[in-house]
């Protein structure tokens, strides 16, 4: 079972990190096909606001490979606690403000990870 919520962490961080790069890179060109709810108009005018936004996404996969290459093991579940929480509070609320899809895309894997790690 630690093999598999190993391998949820990586794909959660995977994930983010294509989030950081959609947001941060991506914004004006994938980004208009990926948020498809967004008028066509504000994303030159928000490409400042979605890079930070990606930035954030980021941080939150560093955290989940960090959790990965930590040796101890309580301090490994720990920190893949924090930051697959993170994420969870980071889906749920996106889902809530800005598209109900975010829930399922971001914060569901996040849950079904955390669940695997307290599993394991």
């Amino acid at each position: 079972m630690k093999l598999i919520a190993e391998i949820l962490i990586g794909v959660v961080a995977i994930e983010h990190i294509y989030i950081l790069w959609l947001e941060m890179f991506a914004w004006t060109t994938r980004g208009r096909k990926t948020f498809k709810s967004l008028p066509a108009d504000l994303f030159e005018p928000t490409k400042a606001l979605a890079a930070n936004q990606g930035l954030y996404n980021g941080f939150l996969a560093a955290g989940l490979v960090w959790s990965l290459l930590i040796q101890d093991a309580a301090w490994s579940v720990n920190v893949a606690y924090f930051f697959l929480g993170c994420v969870i509070v980071a889906g749920t609320f996106g889902a809530f403000t800005a598209q109900k899809s975010i829930f399922f895309v971001q914060a569901l894997p996040a849950i079904v990870a955390l669940l695997a790690v307290l599993l394991s």
